[in-house]
């Protein structure tokens, strides 16, 4: 079998978010925020996927929105690529997803908490090492929680999991080596496949079954994330030949100056040899 990469975003809605998802979605929260317990007993796929039909037609974000039994409204994204404005999209996005639930003249206490999961398969945070942390409002010097912790920001870096196959223990292990490395199996393992809902999910990611029409969107999405992968080398080499002019610590900051908008600053600090304060002064220049 072939499975299609889950870390696209039309592969991941298709396979968390269609209406045959929801037992996939619910383990895969209780695995992902609740680190196995079964919290979540049911929810609602807000936004259902669908084939599609015409591409461009519609310009916004393939995530995933699930309401809760106990309330919760939980929207979860997958990123592939670190661009400008991405940490600011998604306060955007919880913000809004909080704020909209009230109609004219309801009381704020009918409003329920939001958490926003967003997937990346780059490191977002230098400072912290586990795969996924978890942010909600706390007093800045004393670090007490906000009375109403209604929104919480959930967030898995990917290359931070550096788990085997043979290594994974828990359910959380196994939903995070499935984002992983679903496009490089080729059976579906025996330690995974006892979790009936990772079963299903390989099953909806097996290439086989779909469409002429998925395979081609889910081809056009790889090449987007291939050009947009390959403009940032580009980007690099040309500058790397005019530092032989420049010389070489303009050549990095010339380097370091085109890879802002698409990785974070611990990414370019490795690949140019400047100091994260330096880039962060770059940024702030932009």
């Amino acid at each position: 079998m072939v499975f299609i990469n889950p870390k696209t975003d039309f592969a991941f809605k298709k396979i968390f978010g269609s209406e045959q998802s929801r037992a996939i979605l619910i383990s895969f929260l209780n695995g992902i925020l609740y680190q196995g317990q079964p919290t979540v007993q049911d929810l609602t796929i807000l936004n259902p996927y669908q084939a599609p039909k015409i591409r461009g037609v519609k310009d916004t974000y393939l995530d995933v929105k699930a309401l809760l039994s106990s309330g919760e409204t939980v929207i979860i994204e997958m990123q592939v690529l670190n661009v400008e404005g991405f940490e600011k999209r998604i306060l955007y996005n919880a913000a809004k997803a909080y704020s909209i639930q009230l109609s004219a003249g309801e009381a704020y206490s009918a409003l329920n908490p939001v958490i926003a999961l967003t997937i990346t398969d780059f490191e977002m945070f230098e400072d912290i090492e586990t795969p996924i942390s978890h942010f909600v409002l706390k007093e800045k010097d004393c670090l007490v929680s906000y009375p109403m912790n209604d929104l919480e920001l959930v967030f898995v870096e990917l290359p931070k999991f550096k788990r085997s196959l043979e290594e994974l223990e828990t359910l959380t292990d196994k939903w995070i080596y499935f984002l992983q490395h679903a496009p490089d199996l080729r059976t579906v393992p025996e330690t995974m496949g006892e979790v009936v809902e990772i079963q299903q999910a390989f099953e909806m990611a097996n290439q086989a079954t779909l469409t002429p029409e998925e395979l081609d969107e889910l081809e056009h999405q790889i090449f987007f994330i291939q050009d947009q992968r390959g403009a940032i080398v580009k980007a690099t080499k040309q500058a790397l030949r005019q530092g032989v002019q420049q010389g070489e610590r303009q050549a990095k900051i010339e380097v370091a100056r085109r890879m802002i908008g698409a990785m974070n600053d611990a990414t370019i600090a490795q690949m140019t040899d400047l100091t994260i304060e330096e880039i962060q002064q770059l940024r702030q220049s932009e």
